[in-house]
């Protein structure tokens, strides 16, 4: 199944009362566990890789292309409809490259600029992805940050209503990340999410919302978001925390008898790293039946590029 355009899994996701997640990658071992648990649930998905934990020297010099054609490579055999996003670049510029790399859909991580700037910036990433057919999502309002064991909210704010349909209208944006009490990167317990807010915010734009820090976000109120809109949630951290940890349990293991080529990068069922692959699928598989997309691969129609 080729790839389908971002809005139209987000406007699917809607109207059937259900949300997509982003599970987002960091090599192919874990896009390829997102693509293994997104067929096995029969679900849609959005797969992709994040900026804003990767270096910029290697981003500028030869990161965004390795990743585009990386990614394009794994889902062109793929039976569920997936979109493919560059989330959360440093610049605007990098976003630009990932339209011209493969991506369908890119967003730059500007939720902390000034609004003017990242306004700017935002709306000159949509002329630009539009016309190649590729979608933008921007953040409006800053998630604070789990850090040590604390949150971090120095920098943080709520997402307002009424700025939010004024910067949605004047980007022209396809989908807009809120903060409404979700944290960024929390591990510990679970984020109070005001979905009074949420449902604000919701009257307010007429583009889908999406949920940032879903690692954090709380289970039982994640029927009540997809009520108010939500048609994303964003999960990352939790991938790669279950992931070391099934690569440390299985290191573990290791006699030094055993040949590392079996052991590291090998795809074969002694690779310490296919370890970490399934217990990725297994998160993946858990969460996309928490978000109800399983089985919704059918009823969407997908369309050649």
């Amino acid at each position: 199944m080729p790839l389908v355009p971002l809005p139209e899994l987000l406007n699917h996701a809607r109207a059937n009362g259900y949300a997509l997640g982003y599970f987002e990658s960091w090599d192919s071992y874990s896009f390829e566990a997102v693509l293994a648990a997104a067929q096995a649930e029969q679900a849609p998905v959005i797969v992709g890789f994040g900026a804003t934990m990767l270096a910029d020297p290697w981003l500028d010099h030869r990161g965004i292309p390795f990743l585009g054609a990386m990614g394009r490579a794994l889902v062109a055999d793929c039976a569920t409809p997936v979109a493919f996003l560059l989330n959360e670049t440093h610049t605007l510029e990098q976003a630009q490259r990932g339209i011209d790399c493969g991506f369908t859909a890119v967003m730059i991580d500007s939720h902390r600029w000034p609004v003017a700037q990242a306004q700017e910036a935002v709306a000159a990433l949509v002329r630009t992805a539009h016309p190649a057919g590729v979608a933008v999502e921007a953040e409006f309002g800053s998630l604070p940050d789990y850090i040590g064991e604390s949150i971090v909210d120095a920098h943080a704010y709520m997402t307002d209503p009424a700025q939010a349909r004024d910067f949605v209208q004047a980007t022209d944006v396809d989908c807009l990340a809120v903060a409404v009490g979700n944290v960024h990167l929390l591990t510990s317990g679970t984020a109070t999410i005001d979905l009074a807010r949420l449902q604000a915010i919701s009257d307010a734009v007429d583009v889908p919302l999406a949920i940032h820090g879903g690692t954090g976000f709380p289970p039982e109120d994640v029927a009540a978001a997809i009520a108010a809109g939500v048609a994303k949630f964003n999960v990352g951290t939790r991938l790669k925390k279950v992931f070391l940890e099934a690569v440390l349990a299985n290191t573990g293991t290791w006699t030094g008898r055993e040949s590392v080529h079996d052991l590291v990068g090998s795809h074969k069922e002694s690779d310490f790293l296919e370890a970490g692959k399934s217990a990725v699928v297994s998160v993946v598989r858990d969460l996309i039946r928490l978000y109800g997309g399983q089985g919704r691969a059918s009823s969407i129609g997908a369309s050649n590029e």
